[in-house]
């Protein structure tokens, strides 16, 4: 008769609580059973100290007379000492199920996409802080061509009021100019003096004449008496 050491369960419904026991290998897994050896809780915390619960010296004669333990048996046994640690490679096993598959994936999914999100970020932050620093170097060379602006400004402004002076010395030239035609008047005006003092001789030849005619009607009358003579 093929021995085993095992489990069998027991508690209620989600509420599992399982006895470790020596059975035939060809019996149901909660029916008879030889031997009770101990018993295991796993809704206690893995610190408690009736969460597992074993007769090493039962189990040790009972491993003495054949009797193969379970997968899980063994590992509690090689926690305690009493069997060797042994390597197990049970791929078939260890491959997760389909409902575990698709939460796996969504997991890496968003991490991805958190990861994706947070470089983005840091490239947008990179480039703000990039035209930040590059914003001001901008705006120093306009500044200080406003500063030199600055100067050309107060040199027009300066030149305004000589601008103004010469406005001012316009109509001094104006009045240069209107002073002009008098004076071409006045010049006008001189030769009319000197028409004037040409006449003056005029009137001095007319006073000449004067004593002229005089002569001439003094000579009539000496006409007259010669002709009375020759009658």
């Amino acid at each position: 008769m093929a021995l085993s050491i095992r489990m069998s369960r027991a508690g209620a419904k989600k509420r599992p609580f399982y006895r470790i026991v020596v059975a035939d290998s060809r019996s149901p897994r909660d029916g008879r059973f030889i031997e009770k050896l101990g018993t295991y809780n796993p809704l206690l915390p893995k610190d408690h100290e009736g969460r597992l619960k074993m007769d090493i010296e039962r189990i040790k004669h009972w491993l003495g007379e054949g009797a193969q333990p379970s997968d899980r048996i063994s590992r509690f046994l090689e926690a305690e000492g009493v069997l060797k640690k042994k390597k197990r490679f049970n791929p078939e096993k260890a491959k997760p199920k389909a409902k575990t598959l698709e939460k796996l994936a969504a997991r890496e999914e968003a991490l991805k996409a958190k990861k994706k999100a947070e470089a983005e970020a840091k490239k947008q932050a990179k480039e703000a802080a990039a035209a930040e620093a590059a914003a001001p170097a901008e705006g120093a060379p306009a500044e200080e061509v406003k500063a030199e602006e600055k100067p050309a400004e107060e040199a027009k402004t300066q030149e305004k009021p000589a601008e103004k002076v010469k406005a001012e010395e316009k109509p001094a030239e104006e009045v240069k100019a209107e002073e002009a035609p008098a004076e071409e008047a006045k010049a006008e005006e001189k030769p009319a003096k000197e028409v004037k003092a040409e006449e003056v001789p005029a009137e001095e030849a007319k006073a000449e004449e004067k004593p002229a005619e005089e002569a001439k009607a003094e000579e009539k009358p000496a006409e007259e008496a010669k002709e009375k003579k020759e009658d």
